[in-house]
């Protein structure tokens, strides 16, 4: 097994591959890497197999879209994650395979919900779960400390106290630790409780990332547009938010929703299926279709994506191009599905 730090300096992305079969993966690739990762898939002679994210990243842009699309890879991420065009959905267990080289998932939400690590043997790469020293803030949407200390100590630091540790951040100037020295000397976990640990990182106060939805909507979305004005988190924060079973009450009543899906067409029919009765414009075509919603203006819609978090963009668009109800139905089709609730393919 071939193991590569690609990036120095704060953002870190690893090569691994197998050098039997010559078949590799990315993980945390950065978007302004891409020819330099190109390159060296070419110089070494390696087919990129998959290219992986451990979590939707909040301070730079990532490079699965591009790889994915130049390449025959295949973009991997937690079945949370929100972005559309990721091909191959992992959850806790399931093992991503290289020739010799097994990558096995790790959920570990907490930091973002579809945070995850990857362990083979004698490494893992943590994402932005564990870090050298630290961990990673929990202070984002959907961020949840108690979920973060449980992956760890549950999970990671469960490994063999040998394993190497591989960050996507270090801002310190490390590069490797392994699971014995963080379990016994990282400050934030070492001899703390989850109340501890919980405190502990309420207590941070750390400042929002520079131009975090510059970086997050596009990496939530796939959406690379300058014409798009994103809604700043102010107004994110204004959608309301709509349980699945309150959604399916409003449908049921006197006056039912539209339902506006605003994933990708291949989402619609793929493997969560869509809601009955649910109108589809893609969150890149709202902009320009949004005329063919003009007798909705004054009346309910309520917007649905994979995850909740396209959808909430949409709503957000549509509230400020004047439509007075518009909601979004939080979890998405994920959530849908986990009820149990019917869907359509």
């Amino acid at each position: 097994m071939l193991i590569r730090e690609l990036n120095r300096g704060k953002c870190k992305s690893y090569l691994v591959a197998c050098e039997r079969t010559r078949r590799a993966a990315l993980i945390d690739p950065l978007r302004d890497r891409v020819d330099r990762y190109l390159a060296l898939l070419a110089y070494y002679r390696y087919e990129l197999i998959y290219a992986i994210d451990t979590h939707t990243h909040a301070d730079h842009r990532t490079a699965l879209f591009e790889l994915r699309a130049l390449t025959d890879a295949k973009s991997a991420m937690h079945r949370a994650a929100p972005a559309p065009s990721v091909d191959v959905h992992v959850s806790d267990g399931e093992v991503l395979e290289l020739g010799d080289v097994a990558l096995r998932v790790l959920a570990t939400p907490g930091h973002t919900p579809d945070g995850m690590c990857l362990h083979a043997t004698g490494y893992v790469w943590t994402g932005d779960t564990l870090l050298i020293h630290g961990t990673g803030r929990s202070d984002f949407a959907g961020g949840d400390a108690g979920a973060q200390y449980d992956g760890i100590t549950q999970k990671l630091f469960t490994l063999p106290p040998e394993t190497i540790v591989l960050p996507a951040h270090d801002y310190r100037g490390n590069s490797t630790s392994t699971i014995g020295e963080e379990r016994l000397h990282n400050p934030r976990l070492a001899g703390k409780s989850r109340a501890q640990y919980i405190e502990i990182m309420a207590s941070l106060g750390f400042a929002l990332p520079d131009k975090i939805q510059e970086v997050l909507q596009p990496n939530q979305t796939a959406l690379d547009d300058d014409a798009i004005a994103y809604p700043n988190i102010a107004r994110l924060n204004e959608v309301r938010q709509l349980e699945p079973r309150t959604v399916v009450t409003l449908l049921a009543g006197p006056e039912p929703p539209l339902l506006l899906d605003v994933r990708e067409t291949p989402e619609y029919d793929g493997e969560l299926g869509h809601i009955g009765g649910s109108r589809l414009v893609p969150l890149k075509e709202l902009a320009m279709r949004v005329g063919e919603l003009e007798e909705w203006k004054q009346r309910r819609i309520i917007a649905v994506c994979r995850a909740g978090v396209r959808s909430t963009t949409a709503a957000a668009i549509l509230t400020s191009l004047g439509f007075e109800q518009a909601l979004n139905m939080k979890g998405g089709m994920l959530a849908w599905n986990d009820l149990g609730l019917p869907v359509q393919r």
